[in-house]
């Protein structure tokens, strides 16, 4: 599951924590995705294939049984995505999934051990990873490590393996609180009370940045299972340091990204607002400079 259900399996909601204690502070294989917006029912040919036979290429979701990630699998296949659907516990993601879509595939798929095993489940019928990952409330403060650190590189290691070049990952925002002069943010230190999870994450995306894939990093803040309310901001990296959003809202900006060349190579923040204007994908990703 993503960093968003963290606060949720523990004695205080993430949202509430966001809401209440923010300080005012002021290669490469031949199924190789170039750094261009991807068609979601885009379709390649088959190498090797004399007949010229096509396939559709296929969109890796780990964590896909989290609150996140379930809902980033749905809203793919709306789209008319293949999705892989990459999980711990096969016969929860078949529960969570019912019915016999065409268009999914779901595969057993554990970031914590190691790259090997998630390039095989990642094959070479991917075209794009999304990330949705987040480590199960337990008594080892290792867990933020093994989980949304190591676990992130595996995938990241999986992907170059397989000549996948894009990758999008749910991140948090508040990862790089000490440097934004959060330091004391309640919200921060009591997320880092938790194995340092928020340092985790931060030095996984720095490893994501100096892969050389093609990478979008979503930053949301408090996760909420409600219905959207209000629109979605998008701010730079390092900018917001409170707000909530829906996970929906959360799962529509992670499948958009792969639709839009503007959301390459960037960070972003993500919360709603019901005050903010509505604004096209390609005016929020546009509006943010890469760094």
């Amino acid at each position: 599951m993503a960093m968003a259900t963290v606060i949720s399996t523990s004695l205080f909601s993430r949202t509430y924590l966001f809401r209440s204690f923010s300080i005012t502070t002021t290669k490469p294989h031949s199924y190789h995705l170039k750094a261009s917006a991807m068609e979601p029912v885009s379709e390649i040919k088959e190498e090797g294939n004399d007949e010229g036979a096509s396939v559709k290429k296929k969109i890796f979701v780990a964590g896909a049984t989290g609150s996140t990630g379930k809902r980033i699998v749905e809203q793919l296949l709306a789209k008319g995505f293949a999705v892989k659907a990459g999980v711990r516990d096969v016969d929860k993601a078949k529960s969570t999934f019912p019915g016999n879509n065409p268009n999914l595939q779901i595969v057993k798929a554990d970031v914590t051990e190691g790259s090997s095993k998630l390039s095989e489940a990642i094959s070479d019928d991917s075209e794009a990873v999304i990330c949705a990952t987040g480590f199960r409330r337990s008594w080892d403060l290792l867990a933020p490590w093994k989980v949304d650190n190591f676990g992130t590189v595996n995938l990241v290691e999986a992907c170059r393996n397989r000549g996948v070049n894009r990758f999008v990952l749910i991140s948090s925002i508040l990862v790089n609180g000490a440097s934004m002069g959060q330091l004391f943010n309640p919200a921060y230190v009591f997320l880092n009370l938790l194995g340092l999870t928020l340092i985790a994450k931060l030095q996984a995306e720095q490893y994501i940045r100096k892969s050389g894939i093609n990478y979008t990093i979503i930053r949301p803040g408090g996760l909420k299972n409600d219905p959207p309310k209000g629109n979605i901001v998008m701010e730079p990296e390092d900018t917001l340091y409170e707000g909530s959003i829906s996970r929906d809202q959360v799962a529509e900006v992670a499948v958009e990204a792969l639709l839009h060349p503007e959301s390459s190579y960037k960070v972003v923040e993500i919360v709603a607002r019901t005050e903010a204007p509505k604004r096209s994908f390609e005016e929020l990703f546009g509006s943010i400079k890469q760094r």
